[in-house]
């Protein structure tokens, strides 16, 4: 079955404009065909659906567009690059290591704002003092 979709069906299914597409497109990521009398109309077969998917994703993952289509050429080919897979694999492991390392630093902040929200809460509830500090600790004076 040869499935064709336009580029306002692709824009609602993926919750992306129609100038996005144009500009995955441009960027040699998807390829679709002309039809119409000026060859004007784009349709997108089920493969531009995909590669649009799998550069949807990758987006979100933070992959650069190059690295995308590193990703998609590994879609379009034979099994048998195993240079391509080789590199691609670094790639998702460089990728995997800077997440970790962004989540370690959130996690970080988040217990940083714990304990400041912690420290607010019990100088509002303590309300000693007029200006709500009471002397305590402020997260202000604890980052000096």
């Amino acid at each position: 079955m040869n499935t064709q979709y336009t580029i306002t069906e692709l824009a609602r299914e993926f919750d992306v404009t129609p100038r996005a597409i144009r500009f995955y497109e441009d960027q040699g990521l998807l390829s679709p065909s002309r039809e119409g009398s000026s060859g004007l109309r784009r349709v997108y077969s089920g493969r531009d659906r995909t590669r649009l998917r799998l550069t949807l994703r990758g987006k979100r993952l933070g992959f650069t567009l190059s690295e995308i289509r590193d990703l998609l050429d590994l879609y379009d080919s034979p099994t048998d690059t195993l240079p391509q897979l080789q590199a691609f694999l670094a790639t998702v492991i460089r990728h995997r290591e800077v997440l970790e390392r962004q989540r370690e630093d959130l996690n970080a902040t988040l217990e940083d704002l714990a304990q400041y929200e912690a420290q607010a809460r019990a100088l509002l509830e303590s309300g000693t003092r007029s200006d709500g500090y009471g002397g305590a600790e402020t997260p202000r004076t604890k980052l000096r």
